[in-house]
């Protein structure tokens, strides 16, 4: 019921770490002898390197939990569909999960039994609000 159509918008997220003096140093001390960019440079390679080094772990997981990967973006239609035929829907993404725009708290809480998103869920905040009890 997900449509393949992809909502315009960043391709990231941002985070904010807390490093002691001594890491960034260490970071910054890389950074200046030309190992990396800048220190977000260092920092996304980290995070890849152990992503890659944990990998078959996280694959695993993935089938596991049936989860879907990458952008999935549900548009009122879908919503619509889903109410229509009596089910609701059980979103697991690992990635972005968006909820359109046009999306009313009502229809979301009508069609919408379960969210699980590891990544990023972006919904207007009535929506987020009318679906609190069942964002994991």
């Amino acid at each position: 019921m997900a449509s393949d159509s992809r909502p315009r918008g960043p391709d990231s997220e941002k985070i904010t770490i807390n490093l002691g003096y001594v890491d960034l140093g260490h970071i910054d001390l890389l950074v200046s002898e030309g190992f990396y960019a800048n220190r977000t440079d260092f920092i996304r390679t980290a995070i890849r390197n152990q992503l890659d080094r944990h990998s078959d772990a996280a694959r695993n997981s993935v089938k596991r939990k049936s989860l879907d990967i990458g952008l999935r973006h549900f548009r009122r239609e879908d919503l619509e569909d889903a109410r229509a035929s009596g089910t609701q829907l059980q979103i697991r993404v690992l990635g972005l999960a968006s909820i359109a725009s046009d999306v009313t708290p009502e229809l979301a809480a009508a069609a919408i039994a379960s969210v699980e998103v590891l990544g990023a869920l972006h919904a207007s905040p009535e929506v987020k609000a009318a679906l609190a009890g069942r964002i994991r």
